[in-house]
């Protein structure tokens, strides 16, 4: 089973940059779609950004323009590049991994990596 671990949270004024790293114990080729979500105080866990096995992206309408994903196949890795970042993008953020399965889908989820936004 590939696990996913989370990496590059921390503090960071606003306006600043991140780049949070999602690293897989095995291929992240078994994933047909990986994900970032964050999940903020009081707040339902939102989809940030998704990448599929082809490179195809899908972004978020609170983070198109400031953020990009990227995976990188050969490292196992998964990233996310946060510019411009703002106080409502403290959030915990979390890397997901989706396989889809004839009978049944599965998902695995990181333990997530805190990101916070503050003067």
């Amino acid at each position: 089973q590939v696990q996913l671990v989370e990496s590059g949270g921390g503090l960071v004024q606003p306006g600043g940059s991140l780049r949070l790293s999602c690293a897989a114990s095995g291929s992240i080729f078994s994933f047909n779609v990986m994900a970032w979500y964050r999940q903020a105080p009081g707040k339902e866990r939102e989809l940030v950004a998704s990448i599929d096995r082809g490179g195809s992206t899908n972004y978020g309408d609170s983070v198109k323009g400031r953020f990009t994903i990227s995976r990188d196949n050969a490292k196992n890795t998964m990233y996310l590049q946060m510019n411009g970042l703002k106080p409502e993008d403290t959030a915990v953020y979390y890397c997901r991994g989706m396989v889809f399965q004839l009978y049944g889908n599965r998902e695995v989820w990181g333990q997530g990596t805190l990101v916070t936004v503050s003067s």
